[in-house]
């Protein structure tokens, strides 16, 4: 049986001390704050990015470089027969495309998957293919199955304030100023290719119901899982660990054979363009029983 790695980004919210605890490696993303290059969980703690994005710092997210790349994948080949990288979304990042392109000289012992997943269900996604490796799947066949099943996920995110998305270009300023006006609460929704509008809240209390409804008609209609026994629900935030909290309650009492099974910050990489504040739900479909 091949001794496989696993490896990901930090993305999925997989901090360097929770990859020794689940047998994953992660890659730290890069980050441009004023000018000095930062690596998320390296040198930047989400304290600190919350400290400089509020101080107006001017902020730009990039992919990890070549090396750091090839330099992780060539130090595990020295201890494992084969690899598993799994990036963040090819819709969101060219940094999956890279990873494909570097593989090709690596004669099949890199299997770089595009899983169109971030945050919490690139998380799953990458403890599911330390599962599979565990169970004796080869790296193609977790590569053939993330890949099957990679939309077999959701994230609805509520935001709390609308200038980080006009700031990033995502939303007219026009736009930002009648939302900011009508104290709107954008319901933002990632179902693989990008972060997309969803609905429009006037309240949090209405977008807490909306992304609860959203995630249970996912089950329901899009997973054919009505109760949701055989998905996966999680949370994740900006910043604000006690309003994530107290959401959590709420979202336990409306999946109430579920244990709400991460509440993780959501990716830096996501927050730079949608701030502090923000809320989100996300469900993920069971990795099958042997």
């Amino acid at each position: 049986m091949d001794k496989i790695a696993v490896v990901t980004d930090s993305n999925s919210g997989i901090t360097q001390n929770q990859a020794k605890e689940y047998g994953v490696h992660v890659l730290p993303m890069p980050f441009f704050i004023d000018g000095e290059t930062y690596f998320e969980d390296i040198d930047l703690t989400q304290e600190q990015f919350y400290e400089k994005l509020e101080g107006q710092a001017e902020i730009s997210t990039s992919m990890p470089s070549v090396g750091s790349v090839t330099e992780l994948w060539d130090s595990l080949l020295q201890e494992y027969d084969s690899i598993v990288h799994i990036p963040m979304s090819s819709g969101l990042s060219s940094s999956c495309e890279t990873a494909v392109m570097l593989s090709q000289d690596y004669d099949g012992k890199v299997q770089v998957v595009n899983n169109q997943r971030i945050s919490v269900t690139q998380k799953q996604a990458a403890l599911d293919a330390a599962e599979m490796a565990r169970r004796g799947k080869s790296a193609a066949e977790i590569k053939d199955y993330l890949e099957k099943t990679k939309f077999d996920s959701s994230i609805y995110i509520m935001v709390d304030t609308l200038y980080y998305l006009k700031k990033g270009g995502r939303i007219t300023p026009a736009a930002a100023a009648l939302g900011t006006l009508l104290k709107l609460k954008p319901v933002l929704q990632i179902q693989g290719e990008k972060l997309d509008a969803f609905a429009k809240a006037r309240t949090v209390k209405q977008a807490k119901n909306i992304m609860i409804e959203a995630i249970k008609n996912d089950c329901a209609k899009r997973f054919g899982d009505p109760s949701g026994e055989d998905m996966h629900i999680a949370m994740a935030y900006t910043k604000d660990r006690e309003a994530v909290l107290e959401f959590k309650a709420q979202v336990q009492e409306a999946f109430p054979n579920h244990q709400i099974e991460f509440v993780d910050p959501l990716s830096l990489s996501v927050a730079c363009h949608i701030g502090p504040g923000a809320l989100a739900v996300t469900c993920a479909k069971r990795l099958p029983a042997e």
